[in-house]
């Protein structure tokens, strides 16, 4: 293989770096590279080592493997920041090699060293995994630099993208079960609340029969509630839920008022109102797929206590107009019929 053609090291921005200024910053050369280079059996890496000894921006650590399976062992014994490949057809077929190495697992920066041209072989090189193809004839070893460079760098953001999608992911089951043991201890708490229920007197007030006829939910529908509320009620409140997750507290007092007194009149209690919540938010969460769970938890949690505040509000209105129900109070001077006659 050709040596490289070196550009001189005294014109404008080839001048020596200062190392304490260097740093491993995105888009900069790092202060120093170890790297593996795999030739074929009969070429060395001589021409390569001096060629980087010529230019002095970045510190190269240049070790050599004869052959593929000589240079796929070192990789898997140690560590490099990159690996330069030669490309030499009949003797070693880099290309074979990079993709030997990505199936293996290998995720090193990869750049293939060769002589034919760029334009032919650069976009199968590509394909094959490596991140670069360098036609030795036509480069400098400045270019090279940075090509090895750019190579690590967007091998780091691979492996940080990978790391920090793995990290999301793990949190999103996290979350997911948080929200599974949420919901679980909310249905004990229905459960206990029923049993409560069950427990009490039969006895109670009745609503006024006007309220259940104006009702959108047959009285059927809420006295089976406890075995499946009514259709239309789980659509109702799916949408409400919907709105209430992208809108927030208090932008829906009105509709949260409506379905008040459309429970209340249907005489659908709290533990039921809980049924329907928590069934309607578990087919919402389960909807998420790999989407975040904490949001929508807090939300739900936010409206089904809004919702038990109107209920009761509107319970205690009705409890209140059945104890003290409105008088027809005397208009005034009408209060002491036999007053004016008294005086004549």
């Amino acid at each position: 293989m050709p040596a490289m053609r070196l550009p001189s090291t005294s014109g404008p921005g080839l001048a020596r770096r200062d190392p304490a200024a260097d740093s491993a910053a995105w888009g900069r050369l790092p202060e120093r590279m170890r790297v593996l280079y795999i030739a074929g059996p009969h070429r060395t890496g001589a021409w390569l080592a001096e060629a980087f000894a010529a230019d002095s921006a970045v510190e190269v650590a240049l070790e050599e493997a004869s052959g593929s399976v000589a240079g796929m062992a070192r990789l898997r014994e140690e560590v490099f920041d990159a690996v330069l490949a030669s490309h030499e057809p009949g003797n070693l077929d880099a290309l074979e090699l990079i993709e030997g190495l990505r199936a293996g697992g290998s995720d090193e920066p990869a750049i293939i060293l060769g002589s034919g041209s760029e334009q032919e072989l650069a976009p199968l090189c590509y394909e094959l995994g490596a991140d670069a193809y360098v036609c030795v004839n036509a480069t400098t070893v400045r270019n090279l630099l940075w090509l090895l460079a750019r190579a690590v760098e967007r091998r780091r953001l691979i492996r940080e993208n990978r790391r920090l999608g793995q990290a999301e992911q793990q949190r999103l089951r996290l979350e997911h079960r948080e929200a599974q043991r949420l919901l679980e201890q909310q249905r004990a708490l229905v459960r206990d609340l029923e049993t409560l229920q069950e427990g009490q007197s039969a006895a109670g007030s009745r609503i006024d029969p006007q309220l259940m006829a104006s009702s959108a939910i047959s009285q059927h529908a809420a006295d089976a509630a406890l075995d499946g509320l009514p259709r239309e009620l789980f659509a109702h409140y799916r949408e409400l839920l919907r709105a209430y997750i992208i809108m927030g507290s208090g932008n829906l007092t009105a509709e949260m008022s409506s379905l008040a007194r459309l429970l209340s009149g249907s005489r659908i209690t709290a533990p039921q109102t809980m049924q329907l919540h928590l069934q309607v938010l578990e087919e919402t969460v389960r909807g998420l797929g790999t989407r975040s769970a904490r949001h929508v938890m807090s939300r739900a949690d936010l409206l089904v206590l809004e919702v038990m505040v109107h209920l009761t509000e509107d319970y205690r209105r009705l409890w209140l107009d059945r104890c003290v129900p409105p008088r027809q109070r005397e208009l005034p001077g009408f209060d002491e019929p036999d007053a004016g006659m008294s005086g004549r």
